[in-house]
């Protein structure tokens, strides 16, 4: 089994579909980092994950660390980037404040995941 930056690759899977388990990779970020690291061939023959020899993998996590920011040091720059729009009282930080949609989604009648469960009436007489 594989293990680059914390994270298992599946054995079965072909190398650039294994690699999006890596959070801050794609499709087409996994092809630029097969090209980079010189496995371009691997991508085109369908390589799975384990057929890869000790050296491939070498040169995989030598470009990954190298080149891109990617598992916990994304997430950490994700949240920082978050708490910068709370702290100056944009209107996406206030809204993320507020627990509510980002994105101009609407909220009157949709948007149950950020609002919570259905409150029910208070003080209804039965």
């Amino acid at each position: 089994m594989v293990r680059l930056l914390g994270v298992d690759l599946a054995n079965n899977k072909k190398i650039k579909y294994a690699l999006t388990a890596i959070y801050g990779i794609g499709i087409a970020r996994a092809s630029e980092i097969l090209d980079n690291a010189g496995l371009n061939k691997a991508d085109e023959a369908g390589i799975r994950t384990k057929d890869l020899s000790d050296e491939d993998v070498s040169n995989l996590r030598k470009v990954l660390e190298r080149n891109y920011q990617l598992e916990g040091d994304l997430v950490r720059l994700t949240q920082l980037n978050i708490k910068r729009l709370m702290e100056n009282g944009s209107i996406k930080g206030r809204r993320h404040r507020a627990g509510l949609p980002v994105r101009g989604q609407r909220t009157r009648t949709n948007g149950r995941t950020k609002r919570g469960a259905k409150k029910t009436m208070a003080g209804k007489k039965k």
